[in-house]
């Protein structure tokens, strides 16, 4: 039997189904998102760059959960792709979009690869708000849905040696704010999940050493569970620890405490 995310909606499919669309679901958090929603009865679109990750895990859950799973592979730093995504999905009626997908750097921004830094920004941001204004729209025009955006707990203040990262989270979650209030009257609840140090490939791509760190499936389950109940989520003991001992603090001294953080955990570059 399928199982409902959200205490307030006991039957999902209705406020959020048939259809969830996925990003990053080929690992980390977009697949723990994948198989969370899988198991309450939503049929998918997975996206993510590779069809063979998608396609296996695709078969797993219509097997496992009795679900449609459709792929869709797309690498979300080419500026086509939010637009090949929406005619992919035109029709399916899609009441979710979990936009999971992302990447991050670390150590001093005038050592990076520039090319690396735009197209950072190109899949955190430039394709979050299409992505964003596409199905914002779909979902609008048929009065129920949500859209949840992944934020980070370093977009609430600028973050030395992953200034950039940071930055592209912080207009992640202005974004998410922003449409929570646009978008209630047309019956669309937006969340940002701002999560604190999650296990997954993140940190590797990133060059970051995490001690502590949650798992995708505590991250990807608190974030269901706020969706319609909050505009911003800190999802997972850690996260939320992390967000309180923050909040008194004026924020220049934020950025020092961050500053002190990431030369912790930042690798070489």
């Amino acid at each position: 039997m399928p199982v409902p995310f959200h205490p307030a909606h006991p039957r999902p499919l209705e406020r959020y189904g048939p259809w969830a669309v996925v990003t990053g679901a080929s690992d980390g958090l977009g697949q723990a998102f994948a198989r969370q929603l899988a198991q309450a009865g939503l049929d998918l679109v997975l996206v993510a760059r590779r069809q063979s990750v998608l396609a296996a895990l695709a078969e797993e859950l219509s097997s496992l959960h009795a679900i449609e799973a459709r792929v869709v592979a797309l690498d979300l730093a080419d500026p086509r792709a939010p637009g090949l995504l929406l005619d992919a999905t035109a029709e399916r009626d899609v009441g979710l979009l979990v936009a999971a997908a992302g990447f991050g750097s670390s150590g001093p921004f005038l050592r990076a690869e520039l090319a690396s830094e735009l197209e950072m920004i190109d899949v955190n941001c430039r394709a979050v708000a299409a992505l964003a204004h596409g199905f914002g729209s779909r979902l609008a025009r048929r009065g129920r849905g949500g859209l949840v955006l992944l934020s980070s707990q370093l977009a609430f203040q600028g973050t030395p040696l992953a200034a950039n990262y940071a930055a592209t989270k912080a207009y992640v979650q202005t974004l998410a704010e922003g449409l929570a209030i646009e978008l209630a009257p047309q019956g669309v609840d937006v969340l940002a999940s701002a999560p604190g140090p999650v296990h997954t490939g993140f940190a590797a791509r990133a060059a970051m050493r995490l001690d502590t760190a949650e798992s995708p499936e505590v991250v990807a389950a608190a974030t269901l569970a706020a969706l319609g109940r909050r505009i911003t989520v800190h999802p997972g003991g850690l996260a939320r620890l992390l967000a309180a001992s923050q909040a008194l603090l004026p924020r220049r001294l934020r950025v020092r405490v961050m500053a002190r953080v990431m030369a912790g955990v930042a690798g070489g570059r």
